[in-house]
């Protein structure tokens, strides 16, 4: 009887641990990094196949195509002075987060800790925190890369399902191209841009920057949302990872300005060459 009894309570007691175990694996993978629906880490580098002028090079001043500036905005730009942001140490106005993700260049994408993404640039030797747990935004005066919440994107009821999101204002997946819609290069849009899974990420204290390398402005004011998707393995094995950023600033801006922005993965790092912020001169006037 006392050996039943014993036998009895040790597989209580391994029954005990089982669910203990359990509890504990469960309560791990409520973390965000372990309820990635995607995989973003990974070393990224941008495809520049449309909006190529004002992208890879420096656009004369006053050349806002695409750009619904309204008129404090228009007047803000063609204000533009290079020469005098180097003088006041304002070299990374087009490196902010409202005009980053548009540099050429590379990105590296990793787990700072279980509840933050890091991406860092090459471009401007810019890194940027996205908060996925319970952080709250730090004191002091904003930065060029402001404080980035960000959320995994499911549908009610998903029950970890297929994940779908909202992309946008619900106009659909939108195309490649500077504003939004341009349909040129990169890979098609599909129904993957909302199927595949997304980050929601929504970035407030940051400072005044530029849309544009050649001056064109965003407010400390503006809201600033991004979608973070990664595309479904291509049949060559390429992996795509597209972002869609949005910007409302109503001090410089008439509507919404959408950029759908691609980028490819890469096996390594061995192209990664981190530059400190730099804008070329604009072309002479013709």
């Amino acid at each position: 009887m006392m050996r039943a009894a014993t036998l009895v309570a040790l597989i209580a007691a391994a029954g005990y641990g089982h669910v203990a175990l359990a509890q504990r694996g469960a309560t791990a993978a409520q973390t965000p990094r372990n309820a990635a629906p995607i995989d973003l880490t990974g070393y990224w580098v941008a495809v520049v196949s449309e909006d190529w002028r004002h992208r890879m090079a420096t656009a004369r001043k006053g050349d806002f195509e695409s750009v619904p500036l309204n008129a404090e905005g228009r007047r803000v730009a063609n204000e533009w002075d290079l020469a005098a942001d180097n003088a006041a140490g304002l070299q990374c106005k087009a490196f902010g987060v409202g005009g980053l993700m548009r540099q050429p260049g590379r990105l590296h994408i990793t787990w700072a800790d279980d509840d933050t993404l890091q991406i860092d640039f090459d471009a401007g030797s810019q890194t940027r925190l996205l908060e996925l747990g319970s952080a709250q935004p730090p004191s002091g005066e904003p930065t060029w890369q402001g404080f980035s919440r960000a959320e995994w994107q499911r549908p009610p009821g998903s029950n970890q399902g297929p994940v779908r999101a909202q992309i946008g204002n619900n106009a659909g997946p939108i195309a490649p191209g500077g504003g939004g819609r341009g349909q040129r290069g990169g890979p098609p849009p599909s129904s993957a841009l909302s199927e595949g899974g997304a980050l929601k990420v929504v970035t407030s204290r940051f400072r005044a920057g530029y849309l544009r390398k050649n001056g064109v402005p965003y407010s400390e004011t503006a809201t600033i949302t991004e979608y973070f998707h990664r595309l479904p393995e291509a049949p060559n094995g390429d992996v795509w990872l597209h972002v869609l950023t949005i910007v409302e600033d109503p001090r410089y801006l008439n509507d919404a300005f959408y950029t759908s922005t691609h980028f490819k993965r890469e096996g390594n790092g061995s192209k990664w060459s981190p530059t400190e912020c730099r804008t070329a001169p604009p072309p002479p006037a013709p």
